[in-house]
């Protein structure tokens, strides 16, 4: 039986454990990228581990995320990081050089290779045939220090494209068909992998849009292979020798297949407040639309600039619709300047944003109260354009450009005829604004503004833990919901007091109830629905509840980055063993665990007693002999101590 791309990349990087779906396997990691939402306390702990000098084939640190400087916080995190990366042998990626997605698949991505990102959206990179996986701050840390990287091994769900796509009919519209027909439940321990005739037909940078918005899917990763598609782009980045050919077996068995002609699709739409929640363009055309942004790390390159470009040439946005446009990259802004897109774009009368995630994280152009934003980027969860109550739909480049001109949302199909854009044989490279780092930092200094702390210590996990469940939540709370980005992103360095806004847009009261209870030496417990630790890899949402006491959350069911970051700061990712359970339990009753320790050591189940409501109900522990050391002994700082 032949294989998949997924398994010979995994195979060929293995360290510990072997193909067999469900399993645990531990993986060499070729490179690494954080950015600076999570690279700071990435930073933090790999110095905490003591190690001199990173120990991967490449590492680099990008800021991408925090560009503006309203106070210290940034501009101290920014140098720390530029610092840091000179003493440990780090490339560094400097402020306006562009999103750490697109710069790394222009620049560094590499058939064959393993990635390993601080961010969730690492798997952008599986466009170029690598297996890259977003990951919490601290499982990059330990792969910057040499360890292999521990994950279960993956079912492969193999995603067969056939045809071509349509005019006006783009990557986005791919991804958000796979969307609508896998949701975001239910694929945690999948990888997408893409085969087909269909493959063939599509860019890098188109491949790259399905693969990063795969992260939508809740799979660790998606994954193309490398072909001719690839060596045109390698070769036009000034990179042929990083080309290699890497396919499926004719015979390779996937775990299941999904069957999508590219040429039946049309442009579609993710509606609030969830990236699964896709319909047509053609079924909601005609909405009002008050803001249009293009960009982000989902749809900012050169081909959806100069897509977006030519359809605005000429052409002028109607009053009270804005156009917001943010490159991917550096590199996008100096070709889409060299030929001619970004004065379409601004002659239009587009506002041109930095090279940053801006938008997509609510760090900038939050639209107004009760407006309707319709966007290119890859999650438009409830709140997380920096407006409460927002209505933020999730398009293609092509539709936005369309809605832009009409004012609506309109189905680009009506413009006639799509314009042609040709990737360049020769992209400009300039690659002025990477920090290459000395082949010995140890003389260098690493500064540390006042805002920046340690890494906050772990205790062992006790025989008894015994609390109150201090908040209830429903179905799919993600990271945004725990932990609040946007302009409260300057605190992250900073633990106690980012801490005390854990929650506070679905609680206010959460973090002062956890702290009490922390302090009165009791634990705190959050009960929640399906899919708990949705979206973000930031694992602030794990630290920052710990910090306030949050021993356990007991859930439905669990997404993968979040629950890692979980274990790997000694918090029990509990699953209810009977959904009603769910039901029973209020916020405020009383929880205790007994025998803690032993069961956590060996049970796959664990009794829970509800001392309130005078009942006991069963939590499963569905993690590894590794992973229940970890938990056993506080975090995985303090297991690798």
């Amino acid at each position: 039986m032949g294989k998949s791309v997924t398994q010979k990349i995994l195979e060929s990087h293995l360290v510990a454990g072997q193909w067999h779906p469900g399993g645990e396997i531990a993986v060499r990691i070729d490179q690494t990228l954080t950015q600076d939402a999570t690279g700071t306390m990435a930073m933090l702990e790999f110095e905490a581990m003591g190690c001199p000098r990173v120990r991967t084939e490449l590492s680099v640190s990008y800021v991408d995320h925090n560009m503006m400087q309203l106070s210290f916080e940034n501009a101290d995190d920014h140098r720390y990081l530029r610092t840091s990366a000179a003493r440990y042998g780090i490339v560094f990626s400097r402020p306006g050089n562009g999103i750490c997605h697109q710069v790394h698949l222009e620049r560094f991505a590499v058939p064959g290779k393993t990635l390993l990102g601080s961010d969730s959206h690492t798997p952008t990179c599986g466009g170029m045939a690598m297996v890259a996986i977003g990951a919490g701050g601290l499982d990059v840390a330990a792969a910057m220090a040499g360890q292999p990287f521990h994950m279960a091994c993956p079912k492969v769900i193999g995603i067969r494209l056939t045809g071509r796509l349509p005019d006006f009919v783009a990557a986005k519209d791919v991804i958000l068909r796979v969307l609508q027909a896998l949701t975001t439940k239910g694929n945690v321990g999948c990888v997408a992998e893409y085969f087909g005739p269909g493959v063939e037909t599509l860019t890098v940078p188109e491949r790259a849009t399905i693969t990063n918005m795969g992260a939508e899917l809740g799979v660790t990763c998606s994954v193309f292979p490398s072909d001719e598609q690839t060596r045109q782009f390698l070769a036009a980045q000034g990179r042929p020798g990083d080309y290699a050919p890497l396919a499926a077996d004719a015979d390779a068995a996937y775990d299941r297949v999904i069957e999508i002609d590219l040429s039946a699709l049309e442009p579609m739409v993710a509606c609030p407040s969830s990236p699964d929640n896709v319909k047509t363009v053609r079924e909601l055309a005609g909405l009002q639309v008050h803001q249009v942004c293009i960009g982000s790390c989902t749809n900012s390159s050169y081909r959806d600039l100069m897509t977006a470009a030519a359809m605005l040439r000429g052409r002028r946005l109607p009053a009270g619709t804005e156009l917001i446009v943010a490159p991917g990259s550096r590199q996008v802004v100096i070709n889409v300047l060299r030929d001619g897109g970004l004065a379409d774009l601004l002659a239009a009368g587009a506002r041109l944003d930095e090279c940053a995630c801006g938008f997509c994280i609510g760090a900038a152009q939050a639209p107004a109260t009760g407006s309707v934003s319709v966007r290119t980027n890859n999650r438009n969860f409830s709140g997380r354009s920096g407006t409460s109550g927002d209505q933020v739909y999730l398009v293609s480049p092509e539709t936005a450009a369309a809605t832009a001109l009409a004012g609506k949302l309109t189905d680009p199909r009506t413009l006639g005829k799509a314009p042609a854009v040709r990737m360049p044989e020769k992209f400009l490279t300039d690659d002025s604004m990477l920090v290459f780092p000395l082949a010995d930092g140890s003389g260098e200094t690493v500064l540390k503004g006042p805002n920046i702390g340690d890494p906050p210590a772990g205790e062992t996990l006790p025989d008894e833990l015994r609390g109150r469940a201090v908040l209830k939540v429903g179905d799919k709370i993600t990271t945004d919901h725990i932990m609040p980005a946007g302009r409260l992103l300057r605190l992250r360095s900073n633990i106690p007091e980012y801490a005390k806004h854990v929650f506070e847009n679905v609680d206010a009261e959460f973090a002062s109830r956890a702290a009490a209870l922390r302090d009165q030496g009791q634990a705190a417990f959050i009960v929640g629905g399906l899919s708990y630790g949705q979206g973000s890899s930031r694992e602030h949402a794990a630290i920052c509840p710990r910090f306030l006491g949050v021993r356990a959350v007991v859930a439905k069911s669990f997404e993968r980055i979040h629950t890692a970051n979980l274990v790997n700061f000694g918090i029990l990712p509990l699953v209810f063993a009977d959904e009603a359970d769910y039901d029973r339990v209020l916020p405020g009753d009383e929880l205790r665990m007994d025998g803690l320790r032993t069961a956590v050591g060996g049970s796959d189940t664990i009794q829970v007693d509800d001392v309130t409501q005078g009942f006991t109900f069963a939590v499963r522990l569905d993690a590894s002999e590794r992973a229940r050391r970890i938990l056993l002994a506080g975090g995985l700082l303090n297991a690798e101590a």
